[in-house]
């Protein structure tokens, strides 16, 4: 199911000695969703711990998604592929991925880019960056107001991305997005099960 606390890895702040530690104890906190992000290796070198980040994910009743590689998803049997501006299409990525696969799909503040996404059979659109952010301190950084516009707009679940961490997170729920996407105020976190727990409580 689409919604909660969407958990996304990084490659220096969950690397590969410890990723599988730190998802599950996410996953134990009560994330719903979890994003493989690693931008700097191959596919070939990624393919052993998508695999089990997937039955990880599985085990613990929650839905896996692996960030842009449209490949690497279609072969592990991922739940789901996320992909982003400069990457394929919805329309080609789901040629490749078949028809149960989630798609989802960043569409940063822009409006347009979710219905188009939506028309084209995308399962969920992601708008962001709410609030500067670690991971990508390059990222335009958009008004809520957008959330709440998604929200009357599209039939689809919206998630959001972007500089959320505890102590906003609050202003963010009021908007009623469906999942909230975090990776440094979690892979951050002395105790990550806490975090997600407490994160939780606050939507």
């Amino acid at each position: 199911m689409l919604k909660g606390i969407y958990a996304i890895t990084d490659e220096f702040l969950t690397p590969s000695k410890t990723i599988l530690c730190q998802v599950e104890d996410a996953l134990k906190g009560g994330a719903k969703i979890i994003q493989l992000r690693n931008k700097s290796a191959s596919d070939d070198e990624l393919v052993v711990v998508a695999r089990q980040l997937q039955r990880l994910c599985a085990n613990y009743n929650a839905t896996f998604f692996i960030n842009d590689r449209v490949e690497l998803a279609q072969k592990i049997g991922a739940d789901g592929v996320h992909i982003g501006f400069s990457d394929l299409g919805v329309k080609a990525t789901r040629e490749i991925v078949g028809s149960t696969v989630l798609i989802g799909v960043s569409c940063y503040g822009d409006l347009d880019r979710a219905k188009q996404a939506v028309k084209d059979g995308a399962n969920y659109v992601a708008f962001g960056a709410f609030y500067p952010s670690k991971t990508k301190p390059k990222a335009a950084v958009v008004p809520l107001e957008v959330i709440k516009k998604a929200k009357e707009e599209l039939d689809i679940p919206v998630c959001v991305i972007g500089g959320i961490n505890e102590s906003n997170i609050q202003e963010v729920a009021k908007q009623e997005p469906d999942m909230y996407s975090l990776v440094s105020d979690i892979f951050e976190a002395e105790n990550i099960q806490e975090k997600v727990q407490r994160l939780n409580q606050k939507i």
